[in-house]
């Protein structure tokens, strides 16, 4: 049988790896924290999976890839796509999922027709112009640092994440997710505005939402002490 635990299992977003995650990480020391790569991401570079992914085949690898830690009740954050992912689970793997953290996310999450055409035709200039977005405006001085040091990704990766994300919507579905849920998005965010985490909170049965002064997408990145902070004080209300 899989073991209990309260392991923090974090999903990046599009375009981007486990190591998304870092300075977060590094400032939750006193939990078991791991964080993983999506398919044709990161450390499985190599093993991008079917050309066409959904955020249901994304979540299946997530499920497999805890099945095969023999992770099961675990505290699932999930960052843009991989808070689409982190709610998909919910619903579909209730066993594997004991909480949620939602970082950057929203119940649908389309992506501009031109942006997704970029993805497709000229990645690096879509992820170089997704990345700048994805800071808050007074914060967009750290995008080239953030572009420079980010780790490649399978050709087609950029475009398959924001399809995912285009296609994803769970407006219909929040009431069924009934885990204790933490969402969290930057004041701002321009990518997925605090407008979609209000919405996520209203619409869960269980969640309580923060919203972080001064930051944007990226907000795990641009502010992990008050994300930190705000984790530890959520997982701290209901030890």
């Amino acid at each position: 049988m899989p073991r209990k635990t309260r392991t923090l299992v974090f999903v990046h977003g599009s375009g981007d790896s486990a190591r998304a995650w870092e300075p977060l990480v590094a400032r939750l020391a006193e939990y078991e924290c791991v964080a993983l790569d999506l398919p044709g991401h990161g450390a499985l570079l190599d093993r991008p999976g079917p050309a066409d992914m959904g955020v249901d085949d994304y979540a299946a690898a997530v499920h497999a890839e805890l099945a095969r830690r023999n992770l099961s009740d675990v505290v699932l954050a999930g960052h843009s796509l991989g808070s689409a992912i982190a709610l998909r689970m919910a619903l579909d793997y209730p066993s594997r999922v004991g909480r949620l953290i939602l970082i950057g996310a929203g119940a649908r999450l389309r992506v501009l027709p031109a942006l997704l055409e970029e993805a497709r035709a000229a990645p690096a200039t879509a992820s170089e112009k997704l990345t700048r977005l994805a800071f808050a405006s007074a914060n967009e001085h750290r995008a080239p640092t953030q572009i420079a040091t980010m780790p490649p990704v399978a050709p087609g990766m950029l475009y398959r994440d924001l399809s995912a994300c285009d296609r994803f919507d769970m407006m219909d579905d929040l009431g069924r997710v009934g885990q204790d849920t933490l969402v969290v998005v930057g004041e701002d965010d321009r990518l997925t505005p605090p407008k979609y985490a209000a919405y996520l909170r209203n619409h869960l049965a269980d969640a309580q939402l923060v919203v972080v002064p001064g930051a944007g997408h990226l907000v795990m990145l641009e502010a992990p002490d008050a994300v930190a902070a705000a984790i530890k004080r959520w997982l701290a209300a209901s030890a």
